[in-house]
């Protein structure tokens, strides 16, 4: 087959102690998943049910990259995040089976520019510009399932400069990984290569340039991102 132009290299993410890759098809993350940032963002967790927007694949960055500073923004924010790779697909999944669909776990810090995102929510528009920009979404190295098991507990902390931002645990989660995978799977067909980054703890906050940005999740290590000048 001939392209008009060369084809984009295929996202990926790393594999912990492997050189393999995990190829990257679409990025899922579920709005307001711990009751206490529900509140923090003026929402009743326990009314709302479940809800999804989407990263493009090309956002992800790995840890240990620089990031410039977004452009549009004065309120660029940290998320820390657990992120489940998708390695069987499905539609219309249990909650029962839904656990055998994941090949590994991952710590991930979904990068928001959070005054795009409330503007959009004001006046009842899509997330998109809040969301999915360039290098909005920094994942860590994946653990197969053989080894990290499925965390459903477990420290889940952010620092920025060494500071402790954001400290929750797996088991606040409103809405489980596989409540979240059935849910999903019902509304589009999952399929290898999709992650889902299943929202973040109260605490969220900005990010200024020169600021490093440490996410650990007990069992599957940590990330960190250094906010370089914007381009």
């Amino acid at each position: 087959m001939e392209y008009v132009f060369q084809p984009p290299a295929q996202p990926s993410v790393a594999v912990s102690g492997s050189d393999s890759r995990f190829p990257v098809r679409r990025i899922f993350c579920v709005g307001r998943n711990y009751a206490a940032h529900a509140r923090e963002m003026g929402k009743n967790p326990d009314r709302d049910p479940p809800f999804f927007f989407t990263k493009p694949a090309d956002a992800v960055v790995e840890s240990g990259v620089s990031i410039p500073y977004p452009p549009e923004t004065g309120n660029f924010h940290y998320e820390a995040e657990l992120v489940v790779a998708i390695g069987t697909g499905g539609r219309n999944v249990s909650e029962d089976a839904a656990l055998s669909h994941i090949w590994g776990y991952a710590v991930g810090n979904d990068l928001t520019r959070r005054d795009l995102q409330l503007k959009a929510r004001e006046q009842g528009r899509p997330w998109d510009w809040g969301k999915a920009f360039d290098r909005s979404a920094v994942i860590g190295p994946v653990l197969p399932v053989s080894q990290s098991g499925h965390p459903d507990q477990g420290s889940i902390r952010l620092s920025v400069n060494g500071e402790v931002k954001q400290d929750a645990d797996l088991n606040e989660l409103i809405w489980s990984v596989p409540e979240i995978i059935s849910i999903l799977s019902h509304s589009i067909e999952l399929q290898p290569g999709d992650l889902i980054m299943t929202g973040t703890p109260a605490g969220v906050g900005p990010l200024e340039v020169g600021d490093l940005c440490v996410v650990a999740i007990e069992g599957l290590g940590e990330i960190e991102t250094k906010i370089g000048p914007s381009l």
